[in-house]
């Protein structure tokens, strides 16, 4: 009877230490994902080092996203010193954990040989992995390698698939992507009319290289009835969001006072905004400009 009841008594015991594991493994989920999101406020407050600490802190935890996230921090030196082999690692962690946008970034690394080894296959593998995992921007990441044929036979038709998948999935990258198929009629019969199409897509959706190359459609009467008004009105929407690109063309627009009032000084300021963002072609139409105005 004695035997019994200290038999009972151990049971008791070990259903209890799992009853306390358990909890205090809700408590550390419910922890690192809390830290995660207050992570996310700070970072988008520009406060990196409050967001560095909470990621991390979700990343001790059970957070992997926090995981990615922190190694977003190292990646791009924010709120820490940048430390391309510490954002792969933690990269690599969030991905052997479940969270896919770990193994897209991890893949992006392999791609560029940024923190690691350059290595197009091992890329290509982790693409796969998140577009198989319902992530779109693998998809999208998948379809330019078989684009190019980076890491992987070159396959146009196999890209467009890839582009329709995600550009209907929603992702604006997939519907520019695409739009440029039809536009060079790569993997796909040549449709301007479909690009226009497509880049209106991208540009409605915040995409600006899909404003920058809608603009250029009216500039040129591809797919669409010229017109330079519009053109410079989807520059200036590109340029105004950050594609340089859009600015210098923006720019070469009021130097030939196309679309709009011919303006030089106007030109100038595009064609340095575009340079100083690391548009080559914004430098040397300033110079030109500065010879202009010299004579």
């Amino acid at each position: 009877m004695k035997k019994v009841v200290v038999l009972l008594v151990c049971a008791v015991i070990v259903l209890v230490g799992y009853v306390v594991l358990y909890k205090s493994g809700i408590e550390s989920s419910f922890g690192a994902n809390k830290a995660y999101k207050q992570g996310i406020a700070f970072h988008k407050n520009k406060e990196y080092d409050k967001a560095f600490e909470l990621y991390k802190k979700a990343c001790d935890g059970v957070e992997m996203l926090g995981c990615t996230n922190l190694g977003v921090m190292y990646a791009n030196g924010f709120g820490v010193e940048k430390n391309e082999q510490k954002a792969v690692e933690l990269y690599k962690k969030a991905c052997d954990g479940g969270d896919m946008r770990g193994c897209g970034n991890l893949g992006v690394m392999y791609e560029k040989g940024n923190g690691v080894e350059k290595n197009e296959q091992k890329a290509v593998e982790l693409y796969k992995k998140v577009c198989n995992g319902g992530d779109v921007r693998g998809c999208t990441n998948l379809g330019v390698m078989y684009e190019k044929g980076n890491g992987v036979e070159k396959n146009e038709q196999k890209a467009v698939e890839l582009y329709k998948k995600v550009c209907n999935g929603g992702e604006m990258a997939g519907c520019y992507n695409l739009g440029t198929m039809y536009a060079k009629g790569s993997g796909v019969e040549k449709d301007f009319g479909k690009a226009a199409e497509l880049f209106k897509k991208a540009c409605d959706g915040g995409h600006m290289r899909g404003c920058r190359s809608l603009g250029f459609m009216y500039d040129n009467g591809n797919g669409v009835e010229k017109n330079e008004q519009k053109a410079a009105e989807l520059y200036k929407k590109a340029c105004d969001g950050g594609d340089m690109r859009g600015c210098f063309n923006l720019g070469f627009m009021y130097e030939k006072g196309n679309g709009v009032e011919k303006d030089l000084g106007k030109a100038a300021e595009l064609y340095k905004k575009a340079c100083d963002g690391g548009n080559m072609y914004g430098c040397r139409g300033l110079d030109i400009i500065y010879r202009l105005m010299e004579k």
